[in-house]
This record gives structure tokens, C-alpha cells and sequence, in this order.
């Protein structure tokens, strides 16, 4: 049944991708929405909320101020919070830009978002970044829209070095929390977004290559690579953890669920080891064509559907969606995806 969720939460929309994009770029982030958007990526959406600071605000807007479209009150507010910061030693510099996120209320009254940072960028002298989410899409649509609009307003040429740039790392798509692992996977390496800031945006004009871990990140990818001619691939180091023996032996049929990187890359490690392997990938999120072809899934009754009917011996899917098939029994592996299940472990 069309929108009937009986197992699966509702998943985040894009204006929580964008947000969990720019969570530790030392931004001043601004939701424009009434408040319930805001609380709803605080939490919910954003697993770092209750274990890193960072300055997520709500615009706070009136059904009045919608309606009547009052972006001076918005700048007002924008004013305040800087001069309020700029004024303590210990916040003095806290504030390296601004980002304003659209939502639901924005989008229906016609923002202009480019026109507001504008006046923002004047009034405040913080350069700001506007990313014109809706709310009618999910998470990764507005991370796209985050790393594409930061690259453009930031990317400058650098002189070239040896570091890998890292595009599309979100905690809804992995549980990596530090660079570490990262860098044991690419070495030197700037993982934007993660403990990276404005300045490695800055440098990434400078990058040996970038590899995009995520779809999010494909479109900023394309964008660098026209702008500096700095070459891209697409892969997930994280997929291989993912491999089971019983992948590697006969013609067996396998499921993999997944956003389309990690399936894309786990895809390409099983036919490595096992060219006779049937492998099926699907996803509820963007699917590329770099990443092959896939299963679009959209209701709980298309997952149930494909299992049923693909006699699959492997799949490889979040363990919460395993209530959706529960006639299903081949080996079940458990690849965690914190924005179907919300999953931390």
C-alpha cells in the first residue's frame, strides 16, 4: 500500500541531509521553518546531536511571517546571533560562515535564497551559503544540494599535494566518527565534513584526486573535476567488511541493500573473488548510473515483492528490514544503514 510503513520509520528528508553535511564545518546554520523541522533533525535525524556541538538554529518562523514573506526578521535575527558571538572571547571566532537550509515553508512562499544570503553577507560580513531544500525529498537529495552549493562558493585553486579529498561523508550513511579509519584506507587524506572545515574547502582545488563514498557526492565531484581537472572514482572503503565466504562460492544469488556506493563497491568485490555470483543491487535512496543498474525500492511492499520473487541465498540489507521478509531463509547479513533503521549499533 502506497505510503503504509509498518516496520520502516519514516526516513530523514533532505534539509537533515544538508544539515548533517554542514554539522561540523563551523558553520552558523540556519533552518528556515517554523521549529518543527529543526527539532525533528535534533532529534532524530542527526546522530551527533547529543555528543558534538554544533550551531544548528531555527529561523522561528510565525504562521504571519510566512505568509507575508518577512526575511527582515530573518536577517535580524542573523545579526544578533554573529554580533552576539563576536562579542565573547570564547565564540569570538566560532562563526566561519552562514548557511541557510530551506524547508517545506520557504519553498511554498517562493524564496528567493540567493537574494537572502546576499543581504545576509552584507549585513553580517560572513560569507553565506543558501541550499534550497524542500522537504519533499530525502536525505541524500539534500546533501548533493550542500556539497555542490559548499564547493562552489569555497573551492579555490591550491597548489597540488598529495591528499585524497573524501566527498559525500554523512553519519546516515556511516558509522565511522573520525578520520582514522579513513586515513588507514587512502592515507593522507581531507574527509570534508567529518574534521574538516572551511579551510580544507578552500584547498580543495588542491587534491591529488577525490573519491566520493557516497551519491551525495558525485555531483560536487563532477563540478571539481571541471573546475580543476581533478580525477574522481567512486568507492566505499568500508564494503569489504561486508564480505562473507559464502559469497565467494557457486552461482549464488545475492541481495544487496544498500545507498548505491557501498552496493556498488561491494558488488564489484564479490565479482572479483566469484565471477559466478547473481548479484541484485537496490536501494530507497539516489541511483546513479556511475553505480550500475538497480532495484528502486519506495514502499515496504517492493522490498517484501523482490525477496519473494528473486530466490536469493545472501542478502545483504540493514537487520531491521528483516521483519519485511519473513519468509526469507538464506543468510541474512547484517549491514547496518543508520538512515533506514537509525541504527547507532
Amino acid at each position: 500500500m502506497r505510503g503504509l510503513r509498518k516496520v520502516l520509520t519514516p526516513f530523514a528528508p533532505d534539509q537533515s541531509g544538508a544539515v548533517s553535511v554542514l554539522y561540523s564545518m563551523g558553520a552558523l546554520t540556519v533552518v528556515i521553518d517554523a521549529g518543527g523541522c529543526t527539532g525533528n533533525i535534533c532529534g532524530f535525524d542527526e546522530p551527533r546531536w547529543h555528543t558534538a556541538r554544533s550551531a544548528v538554529f531555527s529561523a522561528g518562523l510565525r504562521d504571519i511571517d510566512a505568509i507575508l514573506g518577512r526575511d527582515d526578521l530573518l536577517i535580524r535575527k542573523l545579526e544578533w546571533a554573529v554580533r552576539a558571538a563576536q562579542s565573547r572571547p570564547e565564540t569570538k571566532d566560532a562563526f566561519r560562515f552562514i548557511a541557510l537550509v530551506g524547508t517545506p515553508v520557504p519553498a511554498v512562499i517562493g524564496t528567493d535564497y540567493e537574494a537572502l544570503a546576499r543581504i545576509a553577507e552584507k549585513k553580517t560580513g560572513l560569507r553565506c551559503v543558501p541550499i534550497a531544500a524542500n522537504g519533499m525529498k530525502l536525505y541524500d537529495s539534500g546533501a548533493e544540494l550542500a556539497w555542490t552549493a559548499l564547493f562552489r562558493k569555497f573551492a579555490g585553486a591550491a597548489e597540488k599535494s598529495g591528499t585524497v579529498g573524501v566527498i559525500g561523508y554523512t553519519p546516515l550513511d556511516f558509522d565511522a566518527r573520525t578520520r582514522a579509519p579513513f586515513k588507514a584506507a587512502f592515507g593522507e587524506c581531507a574527509v570534508y565534513g567529518l574534521d574538516t572545515g572551511l579551510d580544507a574547502l578552500q584547498a580543495a582545488g588542491g587534491v591529488r584526486e577525490n573519491v566520493v563514498i557516497a551519491p551525495s557526492g558525485i555531483a560536487a565531484a563532477k563540478f571539481l573535476k571541471q573546475k580543476f581537472g581533478t580525477p574522481y572514482r567512486m568507492l566505499d572503503p568500508f564494503a569489504e567488511k561486508l564480505l562473507r565466504p559464502e559469497m565467494e562460492q557457486g552461482q549464488k544469488k545475492i541481495l544487496i541493500v544498500h545507498q548505491a556506493v557501498t552496493a556498488a563497491t561491494l558488488e564489484g568485490l564479490i565479482q572479483a573473488r566469484n565471477p559466478a555470483a547473481q548479484i541484485t543491487k537496490a536501494s530507497w535512496f539516489m541511483t546513479p548510473p556511475e553505480c550500475g543498474s538497480f532495484v528502486t525500492l519506495r514502499e515496504e511492499d517492493d522490498f517484501t515483492a523482490l525477496v519473494q520473487r528473486g530466490g536469493y541465498d545472501l542478502i545483504v540489507a540493514d537487520a531491521v528490514m528483516r521483519d519485511l521478509a519473513p519468509e526469507f531463509d538464506g543468510l541474512w547479513i547484517d549491514a547496518r544503514h543508520f538512515a533506514v533503521s537509525g541504527r547507532t549499533e
